[in-house]
């Protein structure tokens, strides 16, 4: 696979993240995306769809500060960030519920059955 390409599906994994802790948090995913740092809801929701990136999607710390155009230390900072509230029982059930629906998202790859070709 092509740097392009990669980089074309990544952003698409950072945009799904965004998407789901968008929705789980009420913050709009276009604020987590946004350049700039942005509110503190913001930040945090941009720190967990990195987080989950991170973790869900098995990207390395690299490839998920060029999906949300931010540096690696940044990225870095925020897994370690929401890695230590994991030690709160129900933060850390809130973020399995998240991971496991990053997980189960299906490859970018993959052919929806009704798009099929007989």
């Amino acid at each position: 696979m092509g740097v392009s390409k990669s980089r074309v599906e990544d952003a698409a994994k950072a945009r799904l993240a965004a998407d789901i802790v968008g929705y789980a948090l009420g913050t709009p995913s276009a604020d987590i995306l946004a350049e700039g740092k942005g509110a503190p809801d913001a930040v945090f929701a941009r720190q967990v769809a990195m987080y989950l990136c991170y973790t869900g999607f098995e990207l390395s710390l690299a490839r998920v500060a060029v999906a949300f155009e931010r540096d690696r230390s940044t990225v870095s900072y925020a897994c370690h960030r929401i890695e230590d509230r994991r030690d709160e029982p129900a933060f850390d059930q809130w973020i399995e519920s998240l991971e496991a629906m990053v997980r189960q998202a299906p490859p970018e790859t993959a052919v929806a059955p009704h798009c099929a070709q007989p």
